[in-house]
């Protein structure tokens, strides 16, 4: 997979083109030590007009006692979801930002043989806050639907060498 022009722009993130699919790129933390990536696993995202729609593969250790996918394993989803939304879609110009609120209803289960993605949309940005809403989607089925509160941070300063 080739780097090239992401429609976003994090360090913590290497962006490349993800799938031979048209839009996508990989949103994936460069330390894939991070709970996003050890656990979740490979994500993509891209941009389809004002939406941001994140990506993830299922496995079976994100699978519970029923074989559908964990209503946690989606909640995880969807709260990184938000700060893709934020770099794709919005600003993205906070630093270690922070889930103020994370508000979701499970209207059906997911299937863990299938992408599982979460489709987000911005309400309303301002200086410091970021109010969004989306499903969590396989296909034509929703599996949750959600809204939430970002609160953006100032980056922190560089640490000074000693």
């Amino acid at each position: 997979m080739a780097q090239t022009d992401a429609p976003f722009d994090y360090h913590a993130l290497s962006a490349q083109e993800a799938g031979g699919e048209d839009g996508w790129f990989t949103w994936n933390l460069n330390d894939r030590t991070r709970y996003n990536t050890a656990v979740l696993g490979e994500m993509w995202v891209r941009r389809e007009g004002e939406q941001c729609r994140l990506r993830m593969f299922p496995k079976r250790h994100h699978t519970n006692l029923g074989d559908n996918i964990h209503g946690a394993v989606t909640l995880g989803l969807v709260d990184i979801a938000l700060f893709a939304t934020m770099h794709t879609v919005g600003t993205g110009n906070a630093g270690p930002s922070v889930t103020v609120e994370l508000s979701t209803q499970f209207v059906d289960a997911g299937d863990p043989a299938k992408p599982l993605d979460a489709v987000t949309e911005i309400v309303r940005e301002t200086g410091r806050m970021l109010f969004l809403r989306g499903q969590a989607v396989q296909g034509d089925i929703v599996v949750a639907s959600y809204s939430g509160i970002v609160r953006k941070m100032k980056a922190r300063p560089a640490e000074k060498a000693s």
